[in-house]
């Protein structure tokens, strides 16, 4: 007996010549499948020829769909039904016989304990694409190329037929792609490579169509193209949006974010946006350095560290094989992305940190990159209050804080300048920056007027002249009395 329950599924448009004996082909291999058909409204006929396929045969299943939706849509819902009627296996294939029924039991036979993902591949047999259309050969191997180049991804990325082993496959990583089109395809691929999916090539042949026509058309190829540079660069801005998000243990609805935190993390950015996005990738790399390279200098190894205000938390890569890491931002979105940035944080809460919900003395270092200068002073006092509260005696605190005369202050200060002359818009790149930090004087009291002792003020090349970084350590006693007063400059940028 089987032990596994196999689905074969075939998206169809206009395939009335192909559907029935495709059925039959696949009815007659040595396999124990369903067989699963979804059509877009094809106005060929198609849709009463697979409804009488149906009736015939109790494990061909049709559904309907009002109109073209696209081949990726096509492909998410036959993954959507297989999962939702608990299917192990999945085989997914065109139905214009360009994959052979007969290639079927050689993708079963590659899949084995080790194989999450079966896929056949035009690629590694020479002439495998008999009687291709010379556009249809260039807009396939170009498609191929750029895979590799803006992917890193081998395989044969934009074929269909496929096998998915569901039952090591989330469905939450399906749930991460969005593409309707031949798109679909390759970022379907590529979300899988990056949530570590163990993935094995087949060669196939893949002839031209047996009717009809192809429905790659060039129009589709360039959509598609499109998309794989948008799918480049939303992987060096937004690397979480591709990972499948490890569960955040506490979510507060009734926490208001008022500061536009929320807007600032959602994935629908503007093309001045993109921008913004890819000069912070730039940036963060950067920080996550330094962010290292002081973490490792300050705790030690195993410390508890809590890093309040965490944002999307790309920067924290690396340190949660050092340090056990809490995470805590009032935005839901933020916390969204840091769990797909940080699937090994120790903990993940949603939290102001005004009030962060944890003992005194819970954490040996607690950090912060790129948020105080978002306060008004006497709101900066009470959070290093909270920090100097949960943090244990003599434990340290990490501070990235942009300077006054920062490099990115005067750069998107002349960005705004330039937008403003330009278009007459008022650019929003994030929320206010009220609070820059003008000296190691200012941090220095600041810092002795909430209990901390500052240990090391940093502000230069390394850090590429943006942030000052702020290494300080808890004094024994929190004195009751400002000692001194700390501007707080206003930026007009």
């Amino acid at each position: 007996m089987i032990p596994y329950r196999l689905l074969i599924f075939v998206p169809t448009y206009n395939e009335n010549r192909n559907v029935e004996r495709l059925c039959a082909e696949l009815r007659a291999l040595p396999l124990d499948a369903d067989i699963l058909f979804i059509d877009d409204g094809s106005p060929d006929g198609t849709g009463a020829t697979l409804d009488r396929l149906a009736r015939q045969y109790r494990r061909v299943s049709v559904i309907h769909r009002e109109g073209k939706l696209g081949i990726g849509s096509a492909h998410r819902a036959g993954i959507a039904y297989a999962y939702d009627k608990g299917y192990d296996l999945l085989i997914t294939l065109d139905a214009d016989f360009s994959h052979s029924p007969a290639d079927l039991p050689r993708l079963l036979a590659a899949h084995d304990d080790g194989v999450d993902v079966v896929v056949a591949s035009r690629y590694l047999a020479p002439d495998s694409l008999p009687g291709w259309s010379p556009h249809r050969l260039f807009l396939t191997r170009l498609g191929h190329l750029l895979t590799r180049v803006l992917l890193r991804m081998p395989y044969d990325a934009s074929g269909a037929l496929r096998l998915y082993d569901l039952r090591r496959v989330p469905r939450e990583l399906f749930e991460l792609v969005t593409a309707h089109a031949y798109a679909f395809f390759f970022e379907s691929l590529f979300v899988l490579c990056r949530n570590g999916a163990r993935i094995r090539e087949v060669p196939i042949v893949l002839p031209a169509r047996v009717y009809g026509s192809s429905k790659l058309t060039a129009r589709e190829g360039v959509r598609s193209g499109h998309f794989l540079v948008k799918l480049f660069f939303a992987q060096l801005t937004n690397p979480g949006r591709f990972r499948r998000a490890r569960p955040i243990d506490t979510l507060r609805p009734e926490l208001a974010e008022s500061q536009g935190w929320d807007e600032y993390w959602s994935e629908k950015r503007t093309a001045l946006g993109a921008v913004y996005d890819l000069v912070a990738t730039v940036y963060r790399r950067v920080v996550r350095h330094n962010l290292r390279r002081y973490a490792e200098r300050s705790f030690a190894a195993g410390a508890r560290l809590l890093h309040a205000g965490c944002g999307s938390g790309q920067v924290d890569a690396g340190l949660h094989e050092r340090f056990r890491v809490t995470a805590v931002d009032v935005s839901e979105r933020a916390l969204r992305l840091y769990a797909r940035n940080n699937p090994r944080a120790s903990r993940i809460e949603q939290a102001s940190i005004f009030d962060l919900p944890f003992e005194a003395g819970a954490f040996d270092g607690v950090y912060n990159l790129g948020v105080l200068e978002h306060f008004h002073l006497h709101e900066i006092r009470e959070i290093l209050g909270e920090f100097h509260r949960v943090l244990r005696p003599r434990g340290r605190l990490v501070v990235f804080w942009p300077h006054r005369r920062g490099s990115s202050v005067l750069f998107l200060h002349a960005l705004r300048r330039l937008i403003r002359l330009v278009s007459g818009a008022e650019p929003k790149f994030h929320p206010d920056e009220i609070s820059l930090l003008g000296s190691r004087a200012e941090a220095a009291t600041l810092l002795r007027d909430t209990g901390f002792v500052l240990r090391e003020y940093s502000f230069g090349l390394r850090d590429l002249f943006v942030q000052c970084v702020i290494v300080a350590e808890r004094a024994e006693q929190r004195p009751t009395a400002a000692v001194g007063l700390v501007s707080a400059r206003t930026t007009t940028a």
